[in-house]
């Protein structure tokens, strides 16, 4: 059975129960600048890109003139709804349990360094990883930029990593590497589009991904 000595985890729909708050923040930061208020897939579906780059696929008529007022409301929207955002059931745990049997842990996301770095103060998680990337100082999902950085700061081999991600973006990223990857489908993106990306496994449960990991690492 191959074994891992690191786990990198996307962030938002991963590790976060943040789906619905990305989601309600874009669309309410279209009706706040009259703009075509995206569906919830749509919307859903930039999940775990660069902010910029996902917005402009999913709200196609916004501008580079009024980027920065869309920014200033979506952050307004995103941190209205931050309080209440909480890790998904079982996450605390397995964080925990992972650290204990000394596998290197890792962040790949699409969220900005302000935006991880506040998180991981706030849920006083910054001691539990290794090394973080962020979409704004590294190359957007699904460019393996980010995994390349973190196997070279961590100097491990891609056959040593396992990247997990809520995302086809996480996992063609996973590929672009020669990473394996595990896609989690309690996140953004559905069962049916995670399977054709091809992961390594597909897990529907923290339980799950637990079961799985605790035997290969």
């Amino acid at each position: 059975m191959k074994r891992y000595e690191a786990v990198i985890f996307d962030w938002d729909g991963t590790v976060m129960d943040s789906t619905h708050s990305i989601v309600g923040a874009i669309q309410g930061a279209c009706a706040d600048l009259e703009l075509p208020v995206p569906s919830d897939s749509d919307a859903s579906w930039v999940i775990g890109l660069s902010l910029e780059s996902a917005l402009y696929h999913c709200v196609p008529t916004l501008t580079e003139h009024n980027m920065q007022a869309f920014l200033d409301r979506y952050r307004f929207h995103y941190l209205s709804r931050d309080p209440h955002i909480r890790m998904f059931e079982g996450i605390p745990e397995l964080l925990l349990e992972l650290r204990a049997s000394r596998v290197r842990l890792g962040v790949a996301t699409g969220k900005s360094r302000v935006g991880l770095d506040r998180v991981l103060d706030a849920m006083k998680l910054r001691d539990h990883f290794d090394a973080t990337r962020c979409a704004d100082e590294s190359f957007s999902k699904p460019h393996p930029g980010m995994l390349l950085e973190l196997m070279e700061e961590l100097q491990l081999a891609p056959e040593r990593v396992l990247m997990v991600g809520d995302t086809l973006h996480d996992v063609q990223m996973a590929v672009a590497a020669g990473v394996d990857s595990m896609a989690v489908t309690y996140g953004a993106h559905h069962r049916s589009i995670l399977q054709e990306a091809g992961p390594t496994v597909l897990v529907g449960s923290v339980g799950e991904m637990r079961s799985w990991l605790i035997e290969r690492v």
